[in-house]
């Protein structure tokens, strides 16, 4: 059996993970611990978690986890900085280190046993591995449908993304150099990974029920995140809102010829209705245009002001 020395580093985002991580890491050293006695992987690897600036003991295990084994490292970020920003803190801070990064959610819903086949992925050529979920036969029937709508509405205004993918991939090292060449603020990485290019592959996996905790994205940051991704990788919306604009003035040249016809006719009458309809009508697409538009200044003037996306507290590795 070829044995290689490639160093593998986990990099696990958590925020107000207490209830898991005990469990998280268990399972992680265990199948770390296989491959590196399989010789896939050098002795040097390691499982880094990713403190997102958490309120309850997270960071007091992941030291606790440190101290009891070489294995363990963490990193604690300054503040809470979103699950995006925190996961671009390990694996950027990971780059400087390992060879190849596989990053996943702490909730133990992504199985750990395809980290094997990312691998066997990557000692074939692949820079980048991404995990795919086969079914969504353990989300409830409203989710299954939001989450299909969500996929075919990103693909329609252009976002370039893989369907039913998170954030549970492989990268190698030349493939987060390239990552740290993007320098946008408004980070929707599932997009990100998708431009860089090079040789990748899927992986396919069953998902699993969370294993304690809540969730950390309901339905009202999922419609943010999605609208995030949205705005950070295609402009049809405000192409969108340019058409309706359109459509909008050429209805109402027709109104104003239909308008001149029946007052030659004789036949004008006044109308309230049909003018608070119209005036209700033209004021919500204008209100929505700008609120379109505003969202793309917004993005701008966030960009150009160049704030760090993460700040790092604390590193430990052995």
């Amino acid at each position: 059996m070829e044995k290689y020395n490639d160093i593998l580093y986990i990099v696990v985002p958590c925020y107000n993970e207490e209830e898991v991580l005990h469990e998280t890491s268990s399972r992680l050293k265990e199948k770390m611990t296989s491959l590196i006695n399989e010789g896939k992987v050098s002795d040097k690897s390691r499982i880094i978690f990713v403190n997102d600036g958490s309120r309850d003991k997270t960071w007091e295990i992941i030291e606790e986890l440190y101290n009891s084994d070489e294995i363990f490292g963490g990193i604690s970020l300054s503040r809470n900085k979103g699950h995006q920003n925190a996961l671009l803190a390990g694996l950027m801070t990971a780059k400087e280190h390992a060879d190849i990064t596989i990053s996943m959610d702490a909730d133990l819903q992504d199985d750990i046993n395809v980290v094997d086949k990312f691998v066997d992925k990557y000692h074939e050529g692949c820079d980048i591995v991404y995990g795919v979920r086969s079914s969504r036969k353990t989300d409830t029937a409203f989710k299954r449908g939001t989450a299909g709508m969500f996929y075919k509405f990103m693909k329609l205004l252009g976002v370039d993304i893989v369907d039913n993918h998170a954030d549970y991939r492989l990268m190698s090292k030349k493939a987060l150099e390239a990552l740290s060449q993007f320098k946008e603020v408004n980070l929707f990485l599932r997009g990100i990974v998708k431009q860089i290019g090079f040789k990748s592959d899927i992986v396919y996996y069953e998902r699993s029920e969370r294993f304690a905790g809540e969730s950390k994205y309901p339905l009202k940051k999922m419609l943010a995140f999605a609208f995030d991704g949205i705005t950070s990788f295609s402009i049809k919306p405000i192409r969108l809102v340019t058409v309706v604009g359109f459509i909008v003035f050429l209805i109402s040249i027709g109104f104003i010829i239909y308008s001149i016809v029946q007052n030659i006719l004789g036949n004008t009458q006044a109308g309230w209705s049909s003018l608070m309809c119209s005036i209700w009508f033209l004021s919500g697409i204008q209100i929505m245009a700008l609120g379109i538009v505003g969202e793309y200044i917004g993005k701008i003037y966030t960009e150009v002001k160049e704030r760090p996306k993460f700040i790092i507290d604390k590193f430990i590795k052995h």
